[in-house]
């Protein structure tokens, strides 16, 4: 007999919060952008080309942070609580390797990473100080990722948005004070102040509202069997973010042989549609929440028609700020910068935005939803070409190959988006995700 699924949070209740809180980090990112535009478009360009490094590096924890949620969510929705409190104390130990690993590659490879970015020399200078004041920050960032995603399992996204707002606001008022004596460094700084601060806070949260208190021994032992059910998830789920985030890359480094002006266009430009694709992204980690629970309770109808109803949202949404950004372009890139010549490169990228994002839509809730499914190996398997061929190999080719600049990049990002979303729509809407979704439930029901 199926068994009875209980009421169930709403997306809407989901991703708002979720939105909220994507949207305080990326508006401590304008504003770290705009305070280093501030002293010039090259250290604007210094901020932006590090923390692409980072977040590159950082990559490495989707390797677990991709399957942390999901199997928490599955573990919980087939009522298996106790194994739900295992992962989670597995994925801290693991987060706590992989964290500080990341922060070990960034500090001692700033310089050879700037080098293979083709950082513009008036940039190089700049970018590397900064990036190895970013690199500690890194382990805390990994312990809170992991932390938050188990409290985003437990449905308490609430808890996780307060813990956000405290994290950012500090950050920024840090930042604030700090920048205009150090730079880009006293960025750095404040950035490693507030993850310590969320690290503190998600332990509160953790013992409060889970009954969860880490021992010693859980901040660097990952049991084998634990995470074994996590990199089943996560593997291919990194596999993926990594092929992005390298063809990405290989977009940024062409971006950087452009010279330092057209390095900074793409700094700003990439700002603002950050916040553009905030809406689907929310939508997409609301959806693969509540779609995981409903997989662990075998409501595999219910999980079908929540991510129809999701992405005709997320389409619709995603079309409707695209455009409004994309009109106020002129007024918004003057937050950065006064040069006439960025400001109408930008408005050009931000209008070929509005083609780009309901393709990134489908990516965003789709992949999502398939990895909460249990179809974490697809995704991987039917993007990477795009990623390397058209991604990768079209901004080298349209960017500079073919003299496009920045334009051909966006356009390469464009098609990119665009080919693996309907790829991923495909997938769902022929229900290939069935068996994996059924696999996942049966491994995760209690032995009789």
């Amino acid at each position: 007999m199926t068994p009875a699924v209980p009421p169930r949070p709403r997306l809407f209740s989901i991703a708002w919060p979720l939105f909220v809180e994507l949207l305080l980090g990326i508006g401590v990112g304008l504003v770290g952008t705009a305070l280093a535009a501030r002293v010039s478009d090259a250290a604007g360009a210094a901020f932006s080309l590090s923390n692409q490094l980072a977040a590159t590096l950082f990559i490495v924890f989707r390797i677990i942070g991709a399957g942390i949620g999901v199997v928490v969510t599955q573990r919980l929705g087939g009522g298996q609580r106790e194994a739900a409190d295992r992962v989670a104390r597995a994925a801290l130990g693991a987060s706590t390797w992989i964290g500080g690993g990341t922060a070990l590659v960034a500090l001692l490879g700033a310089v050879p990473l700037m080098r293979l970015m083709n950082a513009p020399a008036e940039v190089e200078p700049l970018a590397v100080p900064f990036l190895m004041t970013l690199a500690p920050a890194m382990l805390g960032d990994a312990w809170n990722a992991a932390m938050a995603s188990v409290m985003r399992a437990h449905l308490r996204t609430r808890d996780t948005l307060a813990v956000i707002i405290a994290m950012h606001a500090t950050h920024l008022v840090l930042a604030l004070l700090l920048m205009p004596a150090l730079g880009l460094p006293g960025f750095a700084l404040a950035l490693l102040a507030s993850r310590a601060l969320g690290v503190g806070l998600h332990l509160w949260l953790w013992n409060l509202r889970l009954g969860l208190v880490p021992r010693w021994r859980d901040w660097w032992h990952s049991p084998r069997a634990e995470l074994a059910a996590v990199l089943h998830i996560g593997l291919p789920g990194a596999g993926e973010n990594i092929a992005w985030r390298l063809s990405f890359m290989v977009s940024v480094a062409v971006a950087s042989g452009l010279g330092a002006q057209a390095l900074a266009t793409q700094a700003y430009t990439s700002q603002l549609m950050s916040v553009v694709l905030l809406f689907g992204l929310a939508t997409g980690l609301a959806a693969e929440i509540l779609v995981g629970h409903l997989i662990g309770a075998g409501a595999l109808h219910d999980a079908h028609r929540l991510v129809k109803r999701a992405l005709a949202r997320g389409l619709v949404i995603s079309v409707v700020v695209a455009a409004t950004v994309a009109a106020a372009s002129p007024w918004l890139l003057g937050a950065f910068t006064h040069d006439p010549e960025i400001i109408a490169a930008g408005t050009t990228l931000l209008w070929i935005t509005v083609l780009l994002e309901p393709g990134r839509t489908f990516n965003l809730v789709l992949v999502n939803a398939l990895r909460a499914a249990g179809d974490a190996r697809y995704p991987v398997m039917a993007g990477t070409a795009s990623m390397v061929v058209v991604l990768a190999g079209g901004s080298w080719l349209l960017g500079a190959k073919l003299g496009w600049g920045l334009p051909g990049l966006w356009l390469a990002y464009t098609a990119d988006e665009w080919i693996r979303g309907l790829l991923m729509w495909r997938r769902w809407a022929m229900l290939g995700w069935v068996p994996h979704a059924r696999a996942a439930r049966a491994s995760h029901r209690p032995a009789a």
